[in-house]
């Protein structure tokens, strides 16, 4: 952080950019807002990082207020309900590894169709989701979003009598194989 703090740097914002960057952290749509903060603040020096740190203040100053992104569900029944929505014919259940600024590692939960040939997105599943869901289990050695995935992937392939696969449930990898016929 430069010698700048956060309120500082929020301060020197223009109303109307502290009025959009507020409106889009209300709407839980953080990299808009923190965009918004580094254009509008970068030709005075403030850097990436400074505007991750003025928008994580912003979230915590509005709380409970954001409106934040439901997480996926997990349990079987709904896993179902969205597989069987899935265009196409269902041949495999596969967790796959993905990643972004805001939640780090995450994986997520596909349906993969043939007739015709797709992938279609059941669940989300990042590190709170999974650790709600996982509750006091002991998920270690694996990360909490892989413990998850695994074990509502394989009931919801073993409930279809589907294949499951997770090429790398013990490291986080986006570019592990992915499931072939």
């Amino acid at each position: 952080m430069t010698d700048t703090d956060t309120a500082e740097w929020w301060e020197l914002l223009p109303a109307g950019i502290r009025e959009q960057v507020d409106g889009y952290v209300l709407q839980d749509a953080r990299m808009r807002a923190i965009r918004t903060v580094w254009e509008a603040g970068r030709a005075r020096g403030l850097g990436l990082n400074d505007a991750q740190l003025v928008v994580h203040d912003r979230y915590l100053h509005h709380g409970d207020r954001v409106a934040r992104t439901p997480d996926s569900p997990l349990d079987l029944e709904s896993l179902a309900a969205r597989a069987a929505g899935a265009p196409g014919r269902v041949v495999a259940i596969e967790a796959v590894w993905d990643g972004d600024t805001v939640h780090d590692w995450f994986v997520n939960l596909l349906a993969v169709t043939a007739d015709p040939t797709g992938e279609h997105p059941l669940a989300t599943i990042y590190w709170k989701t999974a650790v709600r869901h996982l509750g006091d289990e002991d998920f270690r050695p694996l990360h909490p979003s892989a413990a998850a995935a695994d074990r509502v992937g394989r009931a919801l392939a073993s409930h279809l009598s589907l294949p499951f696969h997770f090429a790398s449930p013990d490291d986080p990898d986006d570019q592990a194989p992915r499931w072939r016929p």
